[in-house]
């Protein structure tokens, strides 16, 4: 294992605290690895809170801020926050407008948050929840009940962020999250298995000469493997159950969104992006958006995602809000 890091054990805690001087508008509670936004709690507005296992940066922590989230929590390596860390987030959020809580569909995900929406609850806090599962690789997958969510949370994180900023509701904030994560669907690829830092080998054993087709991002298998195969011919495999599982023809158009793993560069990520989109101009559908990067990824993987959110001018327009966060920065 070749990693930048010192000891696997302090990795997590180490990063906040580069994070925290690499990022002064941030606020960092570091013995409850929380990152909020540094004006949180904003008075008036809905708080919008996030969080998973750490290992998929920047999601979560790096899209908080003005126009996305408000508090992130950041749990061990592929593992769940604690309830207590989205109990505390979301008090130091809550402005009594009310708090949505933005989940992923993994199972301690669901069970953690869920708890700490209780706990919240009992001390007089509202909570929404919103739980994305995007991904249309497999169903019951490992860590899940459903489909996994997947790339569609940075969208639903953005775009209810933004509703949250221009002083909606928690009602019609959380009708966005889920709006946004009904219209969308994922498909991801791995040309590579991921090394987490405190395992010190691969997560799975994937041959040179072939791909893992539907991975999930911490690793999990997909729907099959293949031999390795032209960026035009991955995008096939990858567009085609997307195209086949939601019909997102329409005078609006997609955001179109190209993700990598984590050990992708981005010139084979706008090779991909060039084949979604000849892939999409032949099915009669219309990019109007566009993401290209790594967003949500999983350690060193190389491999991409690819996400398709059906869009409406309401998320057009939200799309298009400021948004101010490390990660992600557009008319600020």
């Amino acid at each position: 294992m070749k990693k930048l890091i010192n000891d696997p054990a302090d990795v997590i805690s180490e990063a906040l605290r580069g994070m925290a001087v690499a990022h002064p508008e941030l606020r960092i509670d570091h013995a409850n690895r929380i990152i909020y936004r540094r004006e949180a709690p904003v008075p008036g507005k809905v708080g919008v809170i996030s969080g998973g296992g750490s290992g998929h940066e920047p999601m979560h922590g790096g899209f908080v801020g003005p126009g996305m989230l408000d508090a992130a929590c950041a749990g061990e390596v592929f593992t769940s926050p604690v309830p207590d860390q989205m109990l505390e987030a979301t008090k130091n959020v809550d402005s009594g407008a009310g708090v949505l809580h933005i989940v992923k569909n993994y199972t301690g995900d669901v069970m953690n948050f869920e708890m700490g929406a209780e706990l919240a609850a009992a001390e007089g806090i509202t909570v929404e929840s919103v739980v994305v599962d995007d991904d249309v690789a497999v169903q019951d997958s490992t860590f899940t009940a459903g489909r996994r969510g997947v790339g569609a949370t940075v969208l639903v994180e953005k775009i209810a962020g933004a509703a949250a900023e221009q002083g909606r509701s928690l009602a019609e904030v959380a009708d966005v999250a889920r709006r946004v994560n009904a219209a969308s669907r994922s498909m991801g690829v791995a040309l590579t298995s991921c090394t987490v830092p405190a395992v010190g080998h691969p997560t799975f054993d994937l041959p040179d000469n072939e791909i893992e087709v539907g991975i999930g991002i911490h690793g999990e298998p997909g729907r099959h493997r293949v031999p390795i195969q032209p960026a035009r011919a991955v995008a096939e495999l990858m567009a085609e159950p997307i195209l086949a599982d939601l019909d997102f023809s329409g005078d609006d158009g997609v955001i179109l969104f190209v993700n990598s793993m984590g050990g992708t560069p981005l010139i084979e990520l706008y090779v991909m992006y060039a084949e979604f989109t000849a892939i999409l101009d032949k099915a009669g559908v219309r990019v109007a958006r566009s993401l290209v990067g790594p967003y949500i990824t999983s350690l060193d993987m190389a491999g991409c995602s690819v996400t398709l959110l059906k869009a409406d001018d309401d998320l057009l327009r939200l799309w298009d809000h400021p948004v101010n966060t490390p990660a992600l920065r557009k008319g600020c």
